[in-house]
């Protein structure tokens, strides 16, 4: 088939909000032309939520990253038992992504790390949400402390701080320990940066 653009290649038949909430989740039917050039029709299901951004703060001095455990119910309902032990991150909300990255680590870590470095801004699950999350690493002492922590309380968060060397960060990506994909990214992007 000759080199042709997506939109030459996809037409959407009909597109159809199921639900508008937190998330907004559509129904689209369409038209995908093949690599083959032939045409089939496809339904898909769209989750849109807004884009996010996550950070992952790193004290080179110590060795040490900051983290948040709190529970996540699609990962319960799914058959993850525990809350999850993740990089903090929050919904943009109309900020610019270092922005939401900084609010919520002074929001959910209690601190105001420095030093923000964006690694990428990748799709989280493409095959059916929306959502980008920028992710960023940043530097922190415990002189960045600026508060407890722990969320808000409005939004419905309850969230443990944990400070971990970064090599038993990782230790705890490769044992199940923490599972969510933009944390497992951040902690292997530390440990590769570490040994250059």
């Amino acid at each position: 088939m000759p080199d042709t653009s997506m939109k030459d290649r996809v037409r959407i038949k009909s597109a159809e909000t199921l639900y508008r909430g937190w998330s907004t989740l559509k129904k689209v039917v369409l038209d995908y032309r093949r690599n083959d050039g032939g045409w089939e029709s496809q339904t898909r299901e769209i989750v849109d939520h807004g884009h996010g951004a996550a950070v992952l703060p790193y004290d080179p001095d110590r060795g040490t990253v900051l983290l948040v455990r709190q529970f996540r119910y699609a990962a319960f309902d799914s058959g993850h038992p525990e809350p999850l032990l993740e990089a903090c991150a929050g919904l943009r909300d109309g900020d610019q992504p270092e922005e939401c990255a900084r609010r919520e680590a002074e929001e959910e870590l209690g601190y105001r790390p420095t030093a923000f470095r964006l690694l990428s801004d990748p799709y989280m699950s493409p095959g059916s949400l929306t959502e980008r999350v920028a992710l960023f690493t940043a530097r922190y002492t415990p002189a960045d402390k600026v508060s407890d922590g722990g969320g808000r309380a409005d939004e419905t968060e309850d969230i443990e701080i944990v400070e971990m060397a970064l090599e038993d960060a990782y230790a705890a990506t490769q044992d199940g320990r923490i599972v969510d994909a933009k944390t497992i990214i951040l902690i292997q992007h530390l440990m590769l940066a570490e040994r250059d």
